[in-house]
């Protein structure tokens, strides 16, 4: 018997590890997210399965389930929203099952970030502008270390992938605007890669009040950086001028740059 901790993915069950979609279609026993996980993807699960909503549950009572689960000898699917590894307190709950002598086992799945870039069709990434990707979330019941509140990473320039924030957007966006500039690119996300998906692109500015206005409280990731924009210097990896093992530069004066 063993867990296997499963990324749900951001919510389109199509964005599902082959995996991930093949324990699910065997499981008999599946703890799940139901706050965050989408219904499309719990439907995967066999409906002759035990279904646990971990969302109404204490972490004592999930470590009950593990036990009659090691008690029938039956594997369980622990589900989890996005990439387990990312705010999926999964760490809790290995230590449970290491307590219990029970296996385990981690199915990776892509992040709500990934998606997010991927509804926005955009690099996260930007030659000579942002080469740093920051995952975060601004402090709440959950206190932030002191270095490493938003005010230390803006100053870092990079790209922030904000999670579990947009119902401080206004703070955040104040925050952010001190640093990256008003003007900066920005974005919010709600639900990516759902069916009622919203996506909202403008700038720290004015990004705060199409939130309102959209009425996004909760589940959207927030996205902001100088590397959303358009108009940014062409890399150096498709260059004519720049070599690399697997081509020559047209001018070699010039070949080997970077």
């Amino acid at each position: 018997m063993k867990v296997i901790f499963v990324g749900a993915g951001p919510g389109n069950p199509d964005l599902l590890t082959v995996q991930a979609q093949r324990v699910l279609s065997h499981c008999q026993i599946c703890i799940y997210a139901g706050s965050l996980v989408s219904p499309e993807v719990v439907a995967i699960v066999p409906e002759t399965a035990d279904l646990y909503d971990s969302a109404g549950m204490t972490l004592e009572e999930i470590e009950e389930v593990f036990k009659q689960a090691q008690q029938r000898d039956i594997d369980l699917i622990r589900l989890h929203t996005g990439d387990p590894s990312i705010y999926g307190a999964i760490r809790e709950q290995m230590n449970i099952l290491d307590r219990h002598d029970i296996d385990y086992e981690i199915v990776p799945g892509i992040s709500s970030f990934q998606a997010a870039a991927a509804s926005l069709k955009t690099e996260l990434t930007a030659p000579e502008i942002a080469q740093t990707i920051i995952l975060s979330r601004t402090s709440g019941r959950t206190p932030m270390p002191a270095a490493q509140e938003l005010e230390h990473l803006a100053r870092t320039q990079s790209t922030l992938c904000l999670f579990l924030s947009v119902h401080k957007v206004v703070d955040v966006t104040a925050e952010l605007a001190n640093w990256y500039g008003s003007d900066c690119p920005a974005a919010v996300v709600f639900h990516a890669s759902w069916p009622d998906e919203v996506v909202i692109s403008a700038t720290l500015a004015d990004i705060a009040a199409k939130v309102d206005a959209a009425q996004i409280k909760k589940t959207a990731m927030i996205v902001v950086g100088p590397a959303l924009a358009r108009d940014i210097p062409v890399s150096k990896l498709y260059h004519r001028h720049f070599s690399h093992g697997y081509r020559q530069a047209e001018d070699s004066s010039v070949a080997g740059q970077k």
